[in-house]
């Protein structure tokens, strides 16, 4: 699963905008102390590197265009001491087998969670701006491009800010579901203070799926009012 998982995020880092400016040697050094608060799948006895350094450096590595477990280990290995002083390797760097061991075991939901929580960290919240703007933000699900295997591909529902496209929080969707059981899920990891939730039609109401194997929607149609 996870070669598959860097093949997705680098079909999309072609579309990266270049002008958006590098991070901050400190904000590496915060993603990394975010991603090592995620529960660590890793055994206790053996651990050699904290989860933090080697998430932040998957992260790093594939944005620079790495395509393989095999990659981001090479790029561990050649980039500048500063960098993996920040994300936290000082000693040594790890191998393309223990990069995959961690990848193939990680929550994937809480990842996104952390990832989240470290983006909305630069985004401004508008509960303390001037006035009574409100901030839109809105959900909706996408499958993700070169995700497929055994015919079924990875289905996602996201929340992205309107003013600078910015994702805070996805959920993936249960295979042969739909988007209605994870909504309120996505929703309940985010401060709505101040904030307009725009979102498909199927959200608006608290309508029974069809087919038994779907969860019931418990949609409150008043709890996401701003």
């Amino acid at each position: 699963m996870a070669p598959l998982l860097i093949g997705v995020l680098q079909h999309h880092c072609a579309d990266i905008d270049s002008a958006y400016p590098e991070p901050e040697p400190s904000q590496l050094a915060c993603l990394a102390d975010v991603l090592g608060r995620l529960p660590d799948p890793r055994r206790t006895r053996g651990r050699r590197y904290r989860l933090g350094s080697l998430l932040g450096l998957c992260l790093v590595a594939v944005l620079g265009g790495a395509t393989s477990l095999a990659a981001i280990a090479r790029f561990a290995a050649d980039t500048d001491s500063e960098l993996r002083e920040q994300l936290g390797l000082t000693s040594s760097t790890p191998n393309a087998s223990t990069l995959g061991r961690l990848l193939a075991r990680l929550d994937g939901d809480a990842l996104a969670d952390a990832v989240g929580a470290w983006l909305a960290r630069y985004v401004d919240d508008p509960v303390d701006g001037p006035g009574d703007t409100l901030v839109g933000l809105a959900v909706d699900g996408k499958t993700v491009r070169g995700s497929r295997t055994d015919g079924q591909a990875v289905h996602l529902l996201a929340a992205a800010l309107h003013a600078c496209q910015t994702v805070i929080a996805q959920r993936q969707v249960v295979a042969r579901s739909n988007e209605i059981p994870a909504f309120a899920p996505l929703l309940d990891r985010i401060d709505l203070r101040g904030v307009v939730v725009t979102t498909d039609a199927m959200h608006g109401h608290p309508a029974q799926p069809r087919h038994r194997t779907h969860a019931p929607s418990r949609l409150d149609p008043h709890r996401y009012r701003s």
